[in-house]
């Protein structure tokens, strides 16, 4: 298949940094993984409330239930590196196996892992999944340079090839229409896969230096992403390709990573290269950074947060053992 590159010089837009106006803090709670420097990363909750986990240094699958405290691990290969963990919308589980190149669906029944392996050799690091709940799962495969889709029901998998080289696709998310975009953390761009024809196109920010990391789409329909080598906020318009930026907080140390936009379409993101990490909410409408929490076990580097709208809470897992809830304001 033909896949066409599509490149936009972008107007950049500087925004200036913003006082912090008091209050309006999140509530952060932590809870310490039973399994010590196993490195517990990118929750998920279901529709039993149970948060799935996955042990990226311990090679496990777990969930923890926050209402009783317990936690289930599910044991993996070793050396599988699982990089994230989705439930999709017929509570089936499914993880990243990152360093043994395939996404596999569990069964918390037996704790069987049913694989599907990268059809190309080269795609040897499927990294984060997410569900488009038709049915298919689509992913980013960092080291191979490639975005993924996984249709469910039959199991082919379908790769499309980043041009750019050294790209190293990161964050991804579905807009309204369940299109994906994906960070592409190598370069100082963002892209876009069409689900019918499978064609990427790449959006170019202004700043050479970019480094996108983590990404979101507001109900607008703009695109978010925290620049994670220049301590930025951005917001891409997909339609016009301008981009506006705002320095976070931290500024060019802080490191932003984890990223999540909740139903006001608040921007959410930790600031990861302060020491306790920090939980920043940014407020598009007024252009105003509204709330900057700590992470009390100090987080190490936060690096995935999910929003889980039901409750208007955050979760996200710590390199400091934990996983965390930060209840909103």
């Amino acid at each position: 298949m033909v896949r066409l590159l599509v490149s936009f010089t972008l107007l950049s837009l500087s925004g200036a940094a913003f006082m912090l106006p008091a209050g309006g803090k999140a509530t952060i709670q932590e809870w310490t993984v039973p399994w010590d420097g196993t490195r517990p990363r990118d929750p998920f909750v279901d529709a039993q409330n149970r948060v799935w986990f996955v042990g990226q240094r311990g090679d496990y699958v777990a969930f923890f239930t926050p209402a009783t405290g317990e936690f289930k691990r599910y044991e993996l290969e070793p050396g599988t590196g699982p990089h994230n963990v989705i439930v999709d919308k017929q509570n089936q589980v499914w993880i990243a196996g990152n360093r043994k190149a395939y996404i596999g669906k569990l069964d918390p029944t037996t704790g069987d892992i049913k694989k599907y392996e990268m059809p190309d050799a080269a795609a040897r690091d499927p990294h984060t999944l997410i569900d488009d709940g038709q049915g298919n799962i689509w992913f980013t495969v960092q080291g191979g340079n490639f975005v993924g889709r996984l249709k469910t029901d039959s199991g082919k998998v379908d790769l499309i090839q980043v041009p750019t080289e050294h790209a190293r696709p990161y964050g991804i998310v579905l807009d309204s229409s369940l299109q994906p975009w994906i960070c592409l953390f190598g370069t100082n761009k963002i892209t876009t896969v069409n689900p019918d024809s499978l064609e990427l196109t790449e959006f170019v920010l202004p700043n050479a230096e970019a480094r996108p990391r983590r990404i979101g789409v507001t109900s607008d329909g703009m695109v978010w992403y925290v620049d994670y080598a220049r301590g930025f906020v951005g917001r891409l318009d997909p339609r016009s390709g301008q981009v506006q930026e705002w320095t976070t907080p931290g500024g060019e140390s802080s490191r932003p990573y984890a990223m999540a936009i909740d139903r006001q379409d608040r921007i959410w993101f930790v600031e990861s290269g302060p020491s306790p990490n920090r939980l920043v909410g940014f407020e598009p409408e007024t252009q105003e950074f509204f709330a900057v929490s700590e992470i009390p076990s100090g987080g190490g580097t936060v690096r995935h947060m999910v929003y889980h709208e039901p409750v208007n809470e955050l979760w996200f897992g710590t390199d400091t053992n934990t996983i965390g809830r930060a209840e909103l304001p």
